[in-house]
């Protein structure tokens, strides 16, 4: 049996969510427990790769079953996601880490701390011994850094300093200043390691501006040995420039939260930093209770991750400054440089997770954002049963002239448009809009009756209380009243009416559920308004032509199908009228034009 065949609907589900993008993975078991992580240029194709195909590699095949939950950290970088998954391997230890090959330790600079310390490559960093740079992935940048250093800087690589009368081949080579001999003092030697110190940060050009000023005193001092020296370690230098840290090492203890919200929730995402790195990454989502702002429920998520994850650090980087003063954590919201990055980061982290989780829901119940907006329309109006089928009305007419009404449908809030209906007023004479609504609604309800198809669960009328009590008359003379709800907007503020109430209903403007109704009155409003254009220029059209004398309906219905319009009628040359409706007749509508 395939691994393929062993997936759950659980795991598949996230598989198909899963970014193009480079990160780190983590596969839980059913306890919990992470018992895996690993990094990937594309995440999608990497952890894909584990569930649809045979595995040779004996323990593959055994942690892939035991697999129950896939968890991400999206990050910009294939580089950045080789340093996250180092930390959190450390910090994790997974089981099925241990022998694979990817479980390694990458190397960082040390500077012992000795009266003459010395700069080496380690991957046994002891913070206690040494000052750390690091770490770096790649092993060629770090020792390609450390040559430029020692061959800048006379800096000592012995293990064990003992004092010599005789400096050993390394001071003769210039590789070593022979502290053990006493030819370098400890204050020029420790010169040297702060110059060393700001390269290995990418300060370097102020340790060029600095062997600069001293290359123009040795040459004022006609010490032309030394400026030439120096002339040719600011060449080295001058050769290697850019920044050099991998991670910076002043970035260390310190959370990063950052907070997005939608209508229902609110997703914090946490960051923790420590010694430069990336050791841990969760994303909280928290259930938003009544009208909490982002900064309450930003500290709320605060304390969960603290139970979570233990004390928060000294500094936590956050999008904007809390009011609230702890006494232990100092906020600090950067503006730009390598804070502000983590915190992008965890920007970018939080998306992800929104749109991960969005796009799994989508998978599960297409319906579910349209039914979630449907069911708060549904309390905003009081209504007993979701708005699944929504018909709106609307009259259209100028000053009575070519009366008309319109009517579009939605169902489970999108337009349906082979339901949209198009009414001309039959029994109302002048601009008359309370009857022309009562009429539209009696005979689509009275059809919609007589046919047995569905009855809408809400009547909208885009007009004010006139034209909402005159669709209620109607419904109320179909016995329907009780069947469907009514309501009305308002054509000047947009306030919502029922029946029977005086004030109008209170709906917050910027909810989902307003900015549904507003679409809806919208586009009955688009759909009326263009029939009612068209049939006033048909009108015209037709009236135009009906003022020449001797041209019957029949006649003018060819000259319109053939030629389109009145303009290109008049237009048209006599031989042209004529191969359409005869010369006869042609002479009639050209002798018409020509007046």
């Amino acid at each position: 049996m395939s691994d393929k065949q062993k997936i759950t609907p659980h795991i598949a589900l996230i598989l198909k969510t899963l970014p193009l993008k480079p990160g780190v993975y983590r596969f839980l078991d059913d306890s919990g427990k992470i018992i895996y992580i690993g990094k990937a240029k594309l995440l999608k194709k990497r952890v894909s790769s584990y569930f649809n195909k045979n595995h040779d590699l004996g323990k593959v095949r055994v942690m892939v079953p035991k697999i129950a939950d896939i968890q991400t950290t999206v990050v910009d970088t294939e580089w950045e996601a080789l340093l996250l998954e180092n930390s959190m391997i450390k910090e994790y230890r997974p089981r099925y880490n241990v022998m694979l090959k990817d479980d390694k330790t990458y190397p960082w600079i040390a500077i012992s701390k000795e009266e003459f310390p010395r700069i080496f490559a380690t991957r046994q960093p002891d913070k206690s011994k040494q000052e750390l740079f690091g770490p770096y992935p790649s092993g060629r940048f770090m020792h390609i850094l450390l040559d430029t250093i020692f061959e800048v800087f006379p800096i000592r690589t012995c293990k064990l300093i003992t004092q010599h009368t005789r400096p050993c081949l390394q001071f003769h080579i210039k590789k070593c200043a022979a502290p053990c001999a006493g030819l370098i003092s400890k204050e020029e030697y420790q010169e040297n390691i702060k110059k060393a110190v700001e390269i290995i940060k990418g300060n370097n050009n102020a340790v060029i501006r600095q062997l600069k000023e001293e290359m123009m005193q040795f040459a004022n001092q006609w010490e032309f040995e030394k400026a030439q020296t120096l002339k040719e370690k600011i060449a080295v230098l001058e050769t290697y420039k850019g920044k050099s840290v991998v991670v910076n090492p002043e970035i260390t203890n310190c959370d990063v939260f950052t907070i997005q919200m939608d209508e229902d929730a609110a997703y914090l995402n946490f960051l923790r930093i420590i010694e430069g790195s990336i050791i841990q990454a969760y994303t909280l989502e928290l259930i938003k209770i009544g009208d909490l702002s982002k900064e309450d429920l930003l500290l709320m998520g605060m304390v969960e991750i603290e139970k979570r994850f233990g004390p928060l650090s000294k500094e936590v980087i956050v999008p904007f400054i809390p009011e609230i003063k702890l006494d232990r954590v100092i906020f600090t919201s950067p503006q730009r440089g390598d804070k502000k990055k983590l915190l992008e980061l965890s920007e970018k982290n939080v998306r992800f997770f929104i749109l991960e989780k969005r796009k799994q829901e989508e998978l599960i119940d297409p319906n579910r954002h349209a039914n979630r907006i449907l069911k708060t329309l549904m309390n905003d109006l009081g209504m007993d049963r979701l708005p699944e089928r929504i018909e709106c009305f609307d009259n259209s007419n100028t000053g009575g002239d070519e009366p008309v009404a319109a009517m579009v449908c939605f169902i489970n809030g999108k337009p349906d448009k082979k339901e949209y209906r198009h009414f001309n007023i039959k029994t109302v004479v002048g601009p008359d809009d309370f009857a022309s609504m009562e009429e539209v609604i009696t005979r689509r309800y009275s059809r919609v009756l007589e046919e047995q198809t569905p009855l809408p669960d809400l009547i909208i009328i885009d007009g004010g209380k006139g034209q909402l009590g005159a669709a209620y008359q109607a419904l109320v003379q179909l016995n329907i009243q009780d069947k469907v709800m009514l309501i009305g907007i308002a054509k000047r503020l947009e306030d919502i009416y029922k029946i029977g109430e005086s004030l109008p209903l209170y709906i917050d403007k910027k909810s989902e559920s307003q900015k549904l109704l507003q679409n809806i009155r919208d586009e009955v409003h688009r759909f009326g308004i263009t029939h009612h254009r068209k049939r006033r220029a048909k009108k015209s059209i037709a009236s135009e032509l009906d003022q020449i004398t001797g041209i019957g309906p029949k006649t003018k219905e060819q000259l319109l199908s053939h030629f389109k319009s009145v303009k290109k009628i008049k237009e048209a040359t006599f031989e042209q009228l004529a191969a359409v409706i005869g010369s006869a007749k042609a002479g009639i509508v050209t002798a018409f034009f020509a007046t």
